[in-house]
């Protein structure tokens, strides 16, 4: 059954710029890293969470790979590097894994 690890990302509007940027480089780590999971990134346009919001997330075939794939990308030091230089910018964040239904 599949899962979906998403990063939600709430960030100052006033740093929307910087906090873009930096997310293009890790766009480009995903993309360089072997091993790094890939994921789509989205922004709010109408809902609950505001625009400046940045969500990552990645469909994984089980419970088992998406936590391995969470792992990897907390293990991975050129990605915490990254990370700390976007979390002076977060007014929130969280992470989740939501369980996809084949109803």
């Amino acid at each position: 059954m599949p899962f979906v690890l998403r990063f939600v990302q709430r960030f100052r509007p006033a740093d929307e710029k910087t906090f873009m940027a930096l997310e293009k480089k890790f766009a480009a780590l995903e993309r360089r890293k072997k091993g790094l999971p890939r994921g789509q990134r989205r922004r709010p346009f109408a809902g609950r969470e505001p625009s400046h919001t940045l969500i990552w997330e990645s469909t994984f075939a089980s419970l088992e790979e998406a936590q391995r794939g969470l792992e990897r990308i907390s293990a991975d030091p050129d990605h915490e590097r990254l990370l700390r230089k976007q979390i002076p910018y977060f007014l929130d964040a969280y992470t989740e894994i939501d369980e996809v239904l084949d109803l």
